[in-house]
């Protein structure tokens, strides 16, 4: 039997027209639940994840902030519940960036090209504290530094307690040069290692180095961050790059010969300006090929600089003293390194490997791809791997397992309990074991220059921050 086109168009219509009328008087309404359906997000990872949500654009950052999720966009921030993914609250903002550490956070947001920021709580939005004239801000767990100028060779460099409402210190810095603007403009330092699929601010923010080198003009100013003053203000020389690491100077010669680039290194007292260590031949990989040009800060993280011998293996060098605290075996390949330990790749390219600087110990060794990638955070080490996608969170000393997820997404922050994923709009929660725990490394380390090394933070081992802020008094003064 037969049945005319038109009778079937007809009928076609007379239905939706049914449906659209008992929607429209409230008796049945099949469209929300139609939107939910062809709305609805593929889990990204498995296991899955505690809660996924889809945010309003791409994010740029996200961060674990205390009991928060704050997430960063283009135009805009918001912040999202930790324990169940549900917005808190939305601002209209160009920047976003956490000061502060698991206790005490805050967001400072503002606008391009504007002067001034604001202190938000991370959890409700409120703002705690405005500023209407700084152009520039950098935030860590301990500290937040502002830059504000009355013109363009008078600027006032500010230290502040996270949550404070009055200045620590206050510095003198003869300008800023035009890359000063927003938050965390690059300071001379060092630059991390990166993976793919392991976002570059992972680990959050960190507790602010002994000292920080401003460029400005084409020198070097050298702040103490304990009391703010500006130790030194340098010019390079012609081949020279300076970098501030570990508590000192460097001061970086590449020079060209030879059709090769030869390089050294002497680093500088920052009291005194005394040569406290120097070497020579290895390359820091701050050149370019072109006639040995520097253009770009030596690699590391925290205290430590990463380098190549001159026979192709790299070394990691302690930035306060100088000492190889690792060298690689031929063929290996640096992957993650922190003041504490590093994890390379192993020669047949059929596992990852970490170990302790400075000593033989081997920390742990995971089967992985010779394109697997890490991350050294306070909280897990993160190994990304392909064929299949992979994402592990181990705890950094010992390798056990914290999670292990079959995602294509990347890991966008690390916090104590979890980690934060993200594929395009799509974020999600990953909770550390069925337990909860964390590792026993402690949030504030890395403050001082080298593995349990002497220099500005005293022999705390790393774990009291660069100034010892994070531990009491062993003496029993003042509480903490």
């Amino acid at each position: 039997m037969r049945v005319a086109k038109g009778s079937v168009r007809g009928g076609l219509l007379l239905g939706l027209a049914v449906v659209v009328a008992l929607a429209a008087t409230g008796v049945w309404n099949p469209f929300p639940g139609l939107w939910d359906w062809v709305d609805r997000s593929e889990p990204i990872s498995e296991p899955d994840v505690v809660w996924q949500q889809r945010v309003g654009g791409t994010p740029r950052s996200v961060t674990i902030a205390g009991d928060a999720v704050v997430v960063e966009q283009r135009t805009r921030v918001e912040a999202r519940s930790l324990a169940t993914g549900a917005q808190l609250w939305e601002r209209k903002a160009d920047w976003a960036a956490v000061a502060g550490g698991d206790r005490d956070p805050v967001v400072a947001v503002g606008k391009l090209l504007v002067k001034g920021y604001e202190l938000l709580d991370p959890t409700t939005g409120v703002t705690r504290r405005r500023d209407d004239d700084a152009v520039a801000v950098w935030t860590y767990r301990n500290l937040l530094l502002d830059a504000r100028c009355t013109d363009a060779t008078d600027c006032t460099l500010s230290a502040w307690d996270p949550r404070g409402t009055a200045p620590l210190w206050t510095a003198f810095l003869p300008g800023v040069h035009s890359g000063l603007l927003a938050d965390n403009p690059g300071l001379r330092g060092t630059r991390r290692l990166t993976a793919t699929r392991i976002d570059d601010g992972v680990a959050g923010a960190e507790a602010a180095p002994p000292l920080l080198g401003f460029p400005v003009d084409g020198r070097v100013h050298v702040v103490d961050t304990a009391t703010g003053r500006v130790l030194q203000n340098v010019e390079p020389g012609r081949e020279e790059r300076l970098s501030v690491v570990g508590g000192r100077l460097l001061r970086i010669a590449a020079r060209s010969q030879d059709g090769t680039c030869y390089f050294a290194i002497s680093a500088r007292d920052s009291a005194t300006g005394q040569e406290a260590w120097q070497r020579a031949g290895i390359n820091l990989r701050t050149a370019d090929s072109a006639g040995c040009v520097q253009r770009e800060d030596p690699q590391g993280a925290r205290n430590v600089l990463i380098g190549v011998a001159p026979d192709g293996r790299e070394a990691v060098i302690d930035g306060y003293d100088g000492r190889l605290l690792w060298v690689g075996e031929p063929g290996t390949r640096l992957i993650a390194v922190d003041d504490r330990s590093a994890v390379f790749r192993a020669a047949d390219k059929r596992s990852v490997i970490a170990r302790e600087l400075g000593t033989e110990k081997v920390l742990w060794t995971r089967q992985a791809s010779g394109k697997a990638g890490a991350a050294l955070t306070p909280y897990a080490a993160v190994v990304a791997d392909e064929k299949p996608s992979r994402l592990a969170a181990l705890d950094p000393r010992t390798g056990r397992e914290l999670a292990v997820l079959r995602t294509s997404a990347n890991a966008l922050a690390i916090g104590s309990q979890g980690m934060i994923i993200g594929e395009g709009r799509e974020i999600g929660y990953v909770r550390f074991g069925a337990s909860g725990s964390s590792p026993t490394r402690p949030p504030g380390d890395g403050g001082n220059p080298g593995p349990g090394g002497p220099g500005p933070g005293g022999p705390n081992n790393g774990d009291c921050g660069p100034k010892g802020e994070l531990c009491p008094d062993p003496g029993g003064g003042k509480d903490g």
